[in-house]
């Protein structure tokens, strides 16, 4: 099989991140002054099942500052399914992102049990952690960013935690349902409005990053400003996240999915392709295959979003935990993201599938680009097709001469992400 010639390019974001991130972390907390505490006040802080950048350093600080004000707080998992909709599951997602108790310094409290508590105006009901809803107040800590699966002015991120993850498996497969009738943007919106006026949210702690997968900016936002400071916080992060610098795409090699890179394994604002019962589309950019190598370690085997490739290996197939998976796919009412594509023992065999299904293309113009992650952008293994793309942009730099894409002995595709 004769393989393109690629390069190594160097991709360009705006650089700008936050350097001292507990003092940055101090400085919002203080600016609200949180008079509400009292001394010995439990504190239930969240801690979701996202690769948030910093999140143990981030969730440490405000730990740190709760102290000083004499209150007592606790970490409890907020991910809705994840981590096998298990108590003990989702505290080794936790782990998973450095957020013990001896890193973090405080309680770390899973269940997977509920506080009813009540209907909402739509008249489903309203479902939150039990530790949480048994504390003086709550603290929500969560990254804001286009969500996978519908478009609004809010999408994931503060709001989205207090309607979903806060609701552990029971509210999050109650939410996800209601959204086919109801919309995920009205689901969001209300079931949030609705914990705020019977939670006793204390803050709320927004993160956004920039395309380099760094904090760019933590925004302490009082119960009363989270809407409308999260909607202004998600335009921030949509001019900021990173994405494919091209718009026509003949085959996207992908490293790894998973849980921590993506709620949908891969992020489909990076990919341009999605699948779902709320609605099939694709945006930018035009990708024709998908070819997907393997799995994070970090996702403890949760394959969600494996059914947007169009081939896989036999590695993702044998690494897959099918009871995580499925819980989550149909958690979600998404169990096409599931689906297990064509797979091959060897990704040689692989690619030649994906060069087989797209056309009449000479190799030498097959326009095919590899990345580590759909969260890892800053630099790419792209085709010599691109060559006068690459030069004409200010935002790319190719780092090496064009070669013949490397194979293994094993016929396994040499990543140039490894090292």
């Amino acid at each position: 099989m004769e393989l393109p010639k690629v390069a190594l390019v160097e991709h360009y974001f705006d650089p700008q991140r936050i350097e001292d991130i507990p003092a940055e972390v101090g400085k919002e907390m203080q600016r609200l002054r949180l008079q509400e505490i009292k001394q010995g006040d439990s504190v239930a802080i969240t801690a979701g099942s996202r690769g948030v950048a910093n999140i143990h350093i981030i969730t440490r600080a405000v730990v740190n500052e709760l102290k000083k004000l004499g209150a007592r707080p606790f970490i409890f998992p907020s991910m809705g399914s994840h981590g096998g909709a298990t108590a003990e599951g989702q505290l080794m997602v936790l782990e998973k992102y450095g957020i013990s108790e001896s890193s973090v310094g405080c309680p770390l409290r899973s269940t997977m049990e509920v506080a009813y508590l009540g209907e909402a105006a739509d008249g489903y009901p309203l479902y939150v952690d039990k530790y949480a809803a048994e504390a003086d107040h709550i603290v929500l800590i969560n990254r804001i960013k286009p969500h996978t699966k519908f478009s609004g002015p809010l999408e994931s991120g503060l709001m989205k935690m207090m309607a979903i993850g806060m609701g552990k498996q029971k509210g999050a497969e109650y939410y996800h349902r209601a959204a086919v009738r109801l919309t995920f943007e009205r689901i969001v919106e209300t079931v949030g409005l609705e914990i705020l006026q019977k939670c006793p949210i204390l803050f709320g702690l927004g993160i956004v990053e920039n395309g380099y997968d760094q904090t760019c900016v933590i925004r302490a936002l009082a119960p009363d400003d989270i809407p409308e400071g999260e909607k202004t916080l998600l335009v921030i992060a949509k001019e900021r996240m990173a994405r494919l610098p091209f718009d026509q795409i003949d085959v996207l090699v992908i490293d790894q999915i998973g849980k921590n890179i993506s709620g949908t394994g891969m992020d489909v604002n990076v990919t341009g392709r999605n699948r779902d019962i709320l609605g099939d589309y694709t945006t930018g950019p035009q990708v024709k295959r998908i070819f997907v190598r393997g799995l994070s370690e970090e996702s403890e085997g949760n394959a969600l979003g494996i059914g947007f490739a169009d081939f896989t290996t036999t590695r993702v197939t044998e690494k897959m935990d099918r009871k995580k998976t499925y819980i989550n796919c149909l958690t979600a009412i998404s169990p096409e993201k599931g689906a297990i594509p064509i797979y091959f023992d060897t990704d040689r065999e692989a690619l030649e599938a994906c060069f087989m299904t797209i056309g009449d293309i000479p190799v030498r113009r097959v326009r095919l680009v590899h990345i580590k992650s759909t969260l890892h952008l800053s630099r790419l293994s792209v085709s010599e097709a691109f060559e006068a793309e690459v030069s004409a942009s200010d935002k790319l730099r190719r780092l090496d001469e064009w070669k013949e894409m490397a194979l293994g002995k094993n016929g396994n595709i040499v990543s140039p992400f490894d090292s």
